[in-house]
């Protein structure tokens, strides 16, 4: 090691809302913070074209992208440093701990992972063009976009379900995409659905192809069994549908496999104070196994995470 290279107090390996909430903690405490980041800040979230239901916000409009970004400043107001570059390798079970990346190598005393989740892709064709524009991965989030418009949802567990249910709040019709001939969801999550007069299903299927002008305006369904394709395209006086697609998430940990604990879906376990099993290691957000992934749990666990490693300083100094 580099002897006359700067050692944080504390590195924080992404700047979503978890790590930004952890380096604004921090630095405001009075700790060195560098904070790292292989694209632009705010996590999942920039890529949202609005926000509505993370307290505080600007009334008047806020994206994904100005919420982020002003957390992002207010932890740079108090001392915190951003960098740019993609990790490729974390040394962690040493007294300083280390991220390696592209352009240099950091190091800190305590590190806080906040690489966050990704939705697993539905799959289909010209999904990426729509994301954001038809094909949203967030009901909460993104729900009340779709008031009085025709939904479709692929997947069939838990969370499909729930979130088909929870869409009917906004939409006139949700139409549940499934692979299988029934649903994978526990039964009072089933029953839920199949006594909701606006959810309809298509058994057996998946989605084979997303297409629109601008926006999503229509899919093609395909039956698994037979081969036979669908065509659905929305009202042309509404000129546009919904999809939202909850087929599982992916947890970003790929780059710390075994060496902290995880659970089989490769979610970071931690305890309430966000510690992993690996001393001056801590998780916060989307990456660590809980039930409730939105904005502002990642923004708690951060500030948890940040708390914690000022409890532990003190106890190790």
């Amino acid at each position: 090691m580099d002897m006359n290279k700067k050692i944080y107090d504390v590195m924080i390996l992404g700047a979503g809302p978890a790590g930004l909430s952890a380096a604004l903690y921090a630095a405001r405490g009075g700790l060195s913070v560098l904070v790292i980041e292989k694209g632009v800040s705010g996590g999942q979230i920039a890529a949202t074209d609005a926000v509505e239901n993370y307290p505080g916000q600007m009334l008047e409009g806020e994206t994904g992208e100005s919420l982020s970004e002003r957390m992002a400043l207010q932890a740079e107001h108090f001392g915190a440093v951003r960098v740019q570059d993609v990790i490729t390798e974390a040394v962690l079970d040493g007294e300083i701990k280390e991220f390696r990346g592209q352009k240099e190598t950091y190091s800190g005393r305590f590190a806080v992972l906040a690489m966050g989740a990704s939705p697993r892709p539905i799959g289909c064709k010209g999904e990426m063009q729509f994301k954001g524009s038809g094909i949203s991965y967030c009901a909460t989030c993104d729900g009340n976009f779709f008031t009085g418009l025709d939904v479709y949802v692929a997947g069939g567990g838990d969370a499909a379900v729930e979130e088909a249910v929870y869409l009917t709040r906004f939409a006139r019709k949700v139409t549940i995409v499934h692979r299988r001939d029934q649903l994978r969801a526990v039964q009072s999550i089933q029953d839920l659905a199949f006594k909701n007069p606006k959810i309809d299903f298509l058994w057996d299927s998946v989605v084979e192809e997303a297409f629109g002008e601008g926006v999503l305006q229509g899919l093609i369904i395909r039956n698994v069994k037979t081969g036979e394709q669908t065509r659905i395209s929305a009202d042309p006086s509404e000129g546009m549908i919904g999809l939202f697609g909850f087929v599982g998430n992916i947890p970003n940990s790929s780059l710390v496999n075994g060496t902290v604990e995880m659970d089989e879906r490769g979610y970071i376990r931690t305890d309430e104070d966000m510690r992993t099993s690996l001393k001056g290691v801590y998780a916060a957000g989307d990456i660590r196994v809980k039930t409730v992934r939105q904005v502002v749990t990642a923004a708690a666990d951060g500030a948890i995470a940040a708390v914690s490693i000022s409890a532990d300083w003190q106890m190790d100094g």
